[in-house]
């Protein structure tokens, strides 16, 4: 059998570990594009860890739990249980939904009125939200969460007095000291009043060196919307002085340039941010403006834009993990403060694939319009999301049209060829990988994926003197000098691929065993590559050697089909017929692919046939027993 049990094409964030290349988003590891709204653009409070509220509301207490618990076995509604699974998967829309149904039945339960409170923010859904809000602060007056939620309403609607007696309530919430994230929202609800000495004392209070930084971005964007240039300037200078590699930093300088008649000036800030972050689109649109000789906006515009920046840079500093909740919550009060922040959507929608959640993702996604730099991403993002769904048709289309679009965008290419492939059209994916590659003028590292994406597609169609040319041209573009993490893995598919593919048929035997063990040792962790090496030893009969190497792949991928079939032979050949047995019985129970299956099933019921192995090539043959004394 070929191996088949590598990732060809760039990885896709979160997406789990595949052992087919027929599947084009199994990694990982972080997609070029993908997550591209969290790198370089940290808001100045990245390192800050005076969180308002990260994770208060969002982990029962144990007085919730007892109050659950009751409600469980009061069995009072189905709904209740909907809503706990759905909690659990964390797909916010049907738990807010399922608790509001069980509130039908028992208005006044606390922890039930703050879960279905949580729950109506993560999803977005303000107007139930809000009201949710007030009623968890008639019960809960210390209830920071729902005291700041009501804030940030009252501050869009330019309600600052009413905004500052919500915030202040929530500053002083349950006997926390007042943080920087309040302060610097009360601050923001004093730039509404007119009032921006008021709101820079705020501000500057916060007077750690490490702060620095944080205080005079913030003090900008508030001089900026108050009218004072001159304060903005001085600020937003020394913003940039201190985090010269931070987006939202840069491009509030360059813009407040722009506007001072410095366009040579702010252009050369974005080169310099575009030199740091090679490929990133975050600054394309204002670069073309300035060219075309326009004056960019500030960056905040209203007290509403300035304080959904504060939210919005909180989210993205808690993002990750199970802070994937409060990131998600942090992120829809921004998008609410400012709906038309298309990067805050995409951080919304990036976050909602960070929790599995595809079809909010994709609906996210595709808000994005046509005209935004983050096009893109968004479309990336749409196919990542039907492909989940197993829409694989949509992430077809979605594909072809962002293709037709930007021919050159390699990342969609690889990923058509590998969704091609896992229809099993291998014509159709030939041919997308082709048309890049003879676009290429000087293929470089970055393009060994679309010669090994095309060569897996040639190999299943059973072109392999093709197949080869391409695997041995991937690795001329990955040299053995590689170092980074990633490059080790992107090399170790490479050597597994061909390396099994010429052991396979017999070819190279010597060459394709330090290929393998040279994969091993790039990626000693990834499964699939210790079971290549493993089921190498075992074609070539060397069954011992095969059973070795095959219980460290299954140690390190226990839910692999493939390779407890493999262990199960392994296992069979040296005698151990009892575990092969129960090898292949747990390879037939996670779902092997269907034309494996007929195969473990018969060795199942009658063992394996005898199997004559690969005559071993001089130098690896075991040596000879002697017959003298």
């Amino acid at each position: 059998m070929v191996r088949a049990d590598l990732q060809p094409v760039r990885p896709i964030p979160d997406a789990g570990r595949s052992r087919s290349p027929d599947l084009p988003f199994a990694d990982t590891a972080v997609h070029p594009q993908a997550r591209f709204a969290r790198m370089n653009r940290r808001a100045p409070l990245a390192a800050l860890a005076l969180l308002l509220f990260a994770g208060t509301a969002l982990a029962a207490s144990p007085r919730e739990s007892a109050v659950m618990r009751q409600e469980a076995l009061r069995g009072t509604s189905g709904s209740f249980l909907a809503a706990l699974h759905a909690q659990q998967l964390r797909d916010v829309r049907p738990a807010g939904e399922f608790f509001g149904d069980v509130l039908k039945h028992d208005s006044r339960n606390p922890a039930l009125l703050e879960r279905a409170f949580v729950s109506e923010l993560g999803d977005g859904d303000f107007t139930a939200a809000f009201r949710l809000a007030e009623r968890v602060i008639q019960q809960d007056p210390a209830n920071p969460l729902a005291q700041a939620a009501l804030g940030v309403r009252a501050l869009k609607n330019k309600q600052y007095k009413t905004a500052r007696s919500f915030l202040g309530k929530a500053g002083s919430a349950r006997g926390r000291r007042a943080d920087l994230t309040v302060a610097l929202l009360t601050a923001w609800t004093q730039v509404g009043s007119g009032e921006l000495k008021r709101a820079l004392e705020i501000v500057d209070k916060f007077n750690q060196p490490e702060l620095a930084a944080y205080r005079n971005f913030f003090g900008g964007l508030m001089a900026d919307v108050a009218g004072d240039k001159a304060e903005a300037s001085r600020r937003l200078v020394s913003a940039y002085k201190s985090e010269p590699g931070t987006l939202r930093v840069a491009d509030a300088h360059a813009r407040q340039l722009s506007r001072e008649g410095n366009r040579e000036q702010a252009l050369q800030i974005y080169a310099e941010w575009e030199s740091r972050n090679p490929g990133q689109p975050f600054v394309r649109q204002q670069i073309a403006d300035l060219k075309a000789g326009k004056t960019l906006a500030p960056l905040a515009t209203s007290v509403a834009d300035g304080a959904a920046e504060i939210l919005y840079g909180i989210g993205i500093a808690s993002g990750g993990g199970r802070d994937s909740d409060s990131s998600l919550i942090f992120l829809q009060l921004a998008a609410y403060l400012a709906p038309e922040d298309e990067l805050i959507r995409v951080s919304v929608a990036e976050v909602f694939e960070q929790m599995r959640q595809w079809a909010r993702a994709g609906e996210a996604y595709a808000t994005i319009p046509n005209g935004s730099p983050f096009r893109i991403r968004a479309l990336l993002g749409r196919v990542i999301s039907f492909e989940r769904q197993e829409k694989t048709d949509d992430a077809i289309r979605t594909l072809t049209t962002l293709l037709g679009e930007s021919p050159d965008e390699l990342d969609a290419v690889d990923m058509l060829g590998g969704l091609y492939r896992s229809k099993k059209k291998m014509s159709e994916s030939i041919a997308v990988y082709s048309k890049a590659i003879d676009r290429l003028k000087t293929p470089e590292r970055s393009h060994w994926n679309l010669y090994f994406g095309r060569g897996v597609a040639f190999e299943r169609n059973k072109e392999w003197p093709k197949a080869e040319v391409d695997f041995l041209k991937a690795l001329e573009l990955l040299p053995d000098t590689v170092r980074t993490p990633r490059e080790k893995f992107d090399r170790a598919q490479v050597l597994n691929y061909l390396a099994y593919s010429w052991v396979d048929q017999g070819m190279h035997i010597e060459r394709s065993f330090e290929m393998l063990k040279r994969a091993v040792e790039l990626a000693p962790e990834d499964g699939a590559i210790v079971d290549s090496l493993g089921w190498a030893y075992y074609r070539l009969g060397k069954f011992e050697d095969a059973v070795r190497e095959l219980e460290k792949a299954v140690g390190l991928k226990p839910g692999d089909p493939t390779i407890n079939d493999h262990l199960g032979d392994a296992y069979w050949q040296v005698g151990r017929r009892t575990e092969a047995h129960f090898k292949w019985n747990h390879a037939r129970d996670l779902k092997p692919e269907p034309d494996d299956l007929p195969k473990i099933l018969r060795k199942i019921e009658v063992g394996l046939e005898d199997e004559k192995p690969m005559a071993l090539p001089a130098e690896l043959a075991p040596p000879q027993k002697s017959n003298g004394g």
